[in-house]
């Protein structure tokens, strides 16, 4: 993490939703221009090591994939819990991660773990269904030299050794929530200055252009958040400069809605992007 006040990120939620599954959480640190570093101090448990490292942002997206893979070679433990800072774990994950693992530790077939997503978007109250956001990721991993699991691109996910085959996961029912587009209208904004340096290929949008696009596949989300997250959601519930764009069609609109039907009559979401290979 880096920046974490600034960019408004659930930091603290993340980490502590983490602490009754892990012996220790490892927190890369990157130095930041804002309190991170003491924030994450003010956590104040000894399963808590942090990591304070300096990134380099030359290095584009690259920098995440790095960084991730720092946290992962300082871990001590057979297997770890990957968590990003907009990402918290849902409790009732907790036991079905751990019995995940002590079920396949015996299986070298499986080297990760994929956790369920949950998408907000524009507010705590709405979700990203459509194929374009990913329903299942990687999240849990075998660690070791051993096994070349390691962080792939900008650190989604994972794959395996040095021609990146696909990692082999097993499905649990745990349940991820990710809260990147609640943040602050603010932070939004500090985003873009950040994506455009890791990302400097994006296409710039106008400044008039409303903050969030709408696009199909945004529904209610009725569930329950996160215990650890509650605060952090309630503060975040509304901010009336974190607009979301009207409804409106595009043309490439259509493939969305046609793998949304295709995916509604037969339970099959085609053309889904996935990291992982299921075992």
């Amino acid at each position: 993490m880096r920046n974490a006040i600034l960019l408004d990120f659930p930091i603290e939620a993340s980490i502590r939703s983490l602490l009754p599954l892990c012996d220790e959480v490892v927190v890369n640190v990157g130095a930041s221009d804002d309190a991170t570093l003491d924030l994450i101090r003010g956590i104040e448990d000894p399963r808590v090591r942090i990591l304070e490292t300096e990134w380099n942002l030359a290095d584009r997206d690259r920098i995440l994939r790095d960084e991730t893979l720092r946290a992962m070679r300082a871990c001590r433990h057979r297997w770890g819990m990957y968590i990003q800072a907009d990402e918290v774990l849902h409790e009732a994950g907790v036991p079905l991660l751990r019995e995940a693992v002590n079920v396949v530790d015996d299986d070298p077939r499986v080297e990760g773990l994929l956790v369920q997503y949950h998408h907000l978007f524009g507010d705590p109250g709405t979700e990203a269904v459509n194929r374009r956001w990913y329903r299942r990721e990687v999240r849990a991993v075998r660690l070791g030299t051993e096994y070349m699991v390691h962080p792939f691109r900008d650190a989604q996910g994972f794959r395996v050794g040095s021609n990146d085959r696909k990692i082999r996961a097993r499905l649990t029912g745990a349940e991820m929530f990710h809260y990147g587009y609640t943040r602050s209208a603010s932070a939004l904004r500090g985003r873009k200055e950040i994506d455009r340096v890791l990302y400097p290929w994006m296409k710039e949008r106008p400044e008039d252009h409303p903050l969030l696009d709408w696009f199909p596949g945004l529904r209610p989300f009725t569930g329950q958040h996160p215990a650890a997250a509650q605060a952090w959601v309630a503060a975040h519930a509304y901010d009336p400069d974190r607009i979301v764009s009207k409804p409106h069609f595009q043309f490439d609109h259509l493939r969305f809605y046609a793998s949304g039907l295709v995916e509604q009559l037969t339970g099959l979401r085609v053309f889904e992007f996935r990291n992982y290979s299921l075992v």
